[in-house]
Order: structure tokens, then sequence, then C-alpha cells
């Protein structure tokens, strides 16, 4: 079964992780302690040859081999082929969990389209959720070895209820040199077409909802078999392997605590017969690989793999209350505590200040020695935005709606900017400005006199 520990990490506190590291169950001691004591063993061993029954030339020699190996065992990218692996294998066992075929989303479009309280409706929902379950055990029937161990036959899926004997009887029928777990979902989809014919399903938008359904829910047990089919390349987890496996082969003779090779270095060598940093590098390297060979296929038995015999359950007895025994069972309708109060009350020790944006509480200070910065006025073309009718021509002499500025320079009387009118500002309006807006005192009277 998973081992969740979510409770334990809701909130962040001092010693929150530690607490962790004493728990067996699903833990790395678990599946590390074997290697961990082989490599104690075999370095405990090389160890006391070393010392104690090799003779001094012997030693001289194992010296010098035990400083190769250490030097070119360095050379082995550890990190990176592990990291590497350990996340392509990570990005596969979360692509497998989302893609587990849940019925809840296909159990609700069933009940809420495939209408009739009678027997024949009962009927009609509750054998199409059957199938969607039923593709699904099929499915992980092949993946998974609990739900193989669960199911050894065909007939055990009869004796549990999933399937009857008419079913197994056309599935053994049907001869194909494949999986046939999509068998189920085409009697499904034939089952549908026959309740719309019926009446049943009101539409054919409703079919086509049902239908749609049915895809995602196939789509999924389809890339299950396709991830169980399709593993990481063998040469990767090979090399991965060898890597781990050699550069710690390697570390039972170069990471022996030898004489040193200059007679200076006496003075700074530390001989130890438990090499801890050692110990640790082995805890860490085997531990990650360890880590890629849990998560790499999360449908065996291990403790951390995927509750497949519960989630079988789970779908099976949710599926069949959505469509049967809450269809049309509705409670009865009241109206609720806020029909009149607008939001829920908070006692005043709870209640806290509504978020408002980040800026909303900022005051800006002036100091009033300094001199406001002027605003940068940009000029523009003045247009005319006058509309074209002749009522509203005659009304252009008699008030201004917008005022231009005209730019400094008189000889330029195109570059204006649009600001407020005369009233706010106390600006003068410039005579080449007013005739560019308003235009000449002769166009307007010919305007005017228009009939």
């Amino acid at each position: 079964m998973t081992v969740s520990y979510t409770l334990k990490v809701a909130n962040a506190k001092f010693g929150g992780f530690s607490k962790l590291l004493f728990r067996w169950k699903g833990s790395i001691y678990k599946l590390l302690y074997r290697e961990f004591l082989v490599f104690c063993l075999l370095y405990s061993f090389i160890s006391v040859l070393y010392r104690c029954v090799l003779t001094d030339q012997q030693q001289e020699v194992f010296e010098r081999l035990a400083r190769h190996c250490n030097k070119f065992a360095k050379l082995i990218p550890m990190s990176f082929v592990l990291g590497f692996y350990v996340t392509q294998a990570f990005q596969r066992w979360w692509g497998q969990y989302t893609s587990f075929p849940l019925p809840d989303n296909l159990m609700m479009v069933v009940s809420g389209n495939v209408h009739g309280t009678d027997e024949r409706g009962r009927l009609l929902r509750r054998t199409l959720m059957r199938y969607a379950n039923l593709s699904s055990i099929l499915i992980l029937r092949s993946i998974s070895t609990r739900v193989r161990k669960r199911f050894q036959t065909l007939e055990d899926i009869v004796e549990a209820g999933f399937m009857t004997t008419d079913e197994l009887k056309k599935l053994n029928h049907l001869y194909s040199d494949f999986n046939k777990y999509w068998m189920p979902l085409a009697w499904f989809a034939n089952l549908a077409s026959q309740a719309r014919k019926e009446g049943r399903v009101k539409d054919d938008i409703a079919l086509r909802l049902l239908m749609d359904e049915l895809n995602n829910y196939r789509s999924k047990c389809s890339m299950l078999f396709h991830y169980d089919w399709i593993s990481i390349p063998l040469v990767y987890t090979q090399v991965v392997t060898v890597a781990v496996y050699s550069f710690f082969t390697f570390c039972l003779i170069g990471r022996q605590f030898v004489k040193p090779e200059k007679p200076d270095e006496d003075k700074i060598h530390l001989d130890l017969y438990v090499p801890i940093f050692t110990l640790l590098e082995f805890f860490f390297y085997a531990g990650w690989l360890k880590v890629g060979e849990l998560i790499i296929n999360p449908f065996g038995e291990d403790d951390d793999d995927f509750e497949t015999n519960q989630l079988i359950d789970r779908n099976i007895q949710v599926s069949m209350l959505a469509v049967d025994d809450m269809h049309q069972n509705l409670p009865l309708l009241e109206k609720d505590k806020y029909w009149v109060d607008k939001g829920p009350s908070y006692p005043s020790a709870t209640m806290k200040p509504v978020f408002m944006g980040s800026t909303h509480d900022m005051r800006i200070l002036e100091d009033d020695d300094e001199e406001p910065l002027p605003i940068p006025k940009t000029q523009m073309l003045a247009i005319n935005v006058w509309p074209t009718t002749r009522k509203v021509k005659k009304q252009k002499n008699k008030s201004l709606q917008q005022l231009c500025l005209c730019s400094k320079y008189e000889d330029e009387p195109s570059k204006a900017i649009i600001a407020l009118p005369p009233q706010q500002q106390n600006m003068t309006i410039q005579p080449a400005c007013h005739e560019k807006l308003m235009g000449s005192p002769e166009t307007t009277e010919q305007a005017n006199q228009e009939p």
C-alpha cells in the first residue's frame, strides 16, 4: 500500500522531516540494507587482508593499486548519469499515475444523460458503468501483479460480478492475437447507441458527450498498456547500473586507508577503520539508484506502488452509486443560509483583511523643498474630431468641446496636443490652432449656407 505521510508534514516546524527518518515501511533503509551490508562486509574483508595478511612488499603493490583505483573512479559522472535517469523514471511514474482510468467523469455523464427510473433505465446505466470498469480490470490484470493475483483467470472476474457468463463467451469467441481490453468499451458504445434509439438519451448532443467521455476513458486504458509495453531503453538502464556498481567496486579498493605515499604526509594522515564518508556516498548513490528501480514500474508489490485493487473496489462502488442510487434522488430544495446575507460570517478572532493589491495602501509623500517634476507634453497632429452633420457644424462657432494647443512655433500649426477646456486650464486659443480645428471663417460661413 502507498505510504502516506502528508499529515505529518502539514505544518513546517522544527524537526518536521527528521521524524520521517525513523519510519521503516517504504523507507530507503528497507530497500538498501542488503546491498549496504554486502558492501560493508567486502570492505572489511579487504581491509583485514591488507593490514594482517599481506607482506610489506605486497602491501606496497596494494597501495599503488588503491591510489590508481581512487584516481580513476572519480572520472565516472555519477551525478549526471543518475540524475538524468531518475528524472526520466519520475516523469514516467507521474505519467502512469495521471493515466489511471477513473470513471468519475463518465459516470456523471451517464447519470445525467441516460434517463429513466424504471428497471430498464437502471439496467442500462448500471451495465454501461460495469462495462467501463470491466475494461479497466482487463488492462490492469495485464500490467499489475496485484490484480493478476486477484483475478488469475477470466472466470474469477465472472465470479466477482464484473462480467456475466454470456459476456465471457463472447469475449472468448472473438479471436484476436492482441489484448482484448477494448471489447467492453465497444459494448458500451453500442449500448449507448441503442439507448439513443429507445429515447433514453434525449438527443445526439448527449450521445456525442457520452462518446467523448468514453474515448477519453479508453485513451487512458491504452496509455497504461503502452507504458507497460514501451519501457525506458534497456541500454540506458544497463549503463546506469554498471556505472553505479563499478564505481563502488573500485571504491572497495581505492577508498582503503593505506600508508601515505610521501613520508611528510604522516603528520596529517588519519587511519580510520570505518570509512564514514565512503559509506555515506554509497548510501546516497545506491539509494538514488534504488529510487529509480522503485518508480520505474509502480504496478508491482512494493510499499510505494499503486494500490490497484483498492482503486478497482472504489471505482465500481462509486460508479454504481452515482448511476443508480443517486440518479434523480435529489434533496429538498431550500433557501440556503446566505439567501439574504451575501457572504459567510467569521468570528472577530479569525477575520483577516481582504487583499486589495500590493499597492493599495501605498502613499506618495512629496518633499516641500523639492519642486515637482514637469510633466512633458507630447506633441501630436491636430485632427478634426467634429461630426460631419450640418446641425453640429452650426454649433462649432458657439463653443469648443476640445482645446488644441499649438506648438511653440507658429509656423507649424499642424502640431498640437489635446488638453482640457479653457475653463479648467485658463489657456488662450491661438488663432492658427483655432483655424486648424474650426476651419477658416469663409469655410464656416459656406458650410452654414448649405441647404
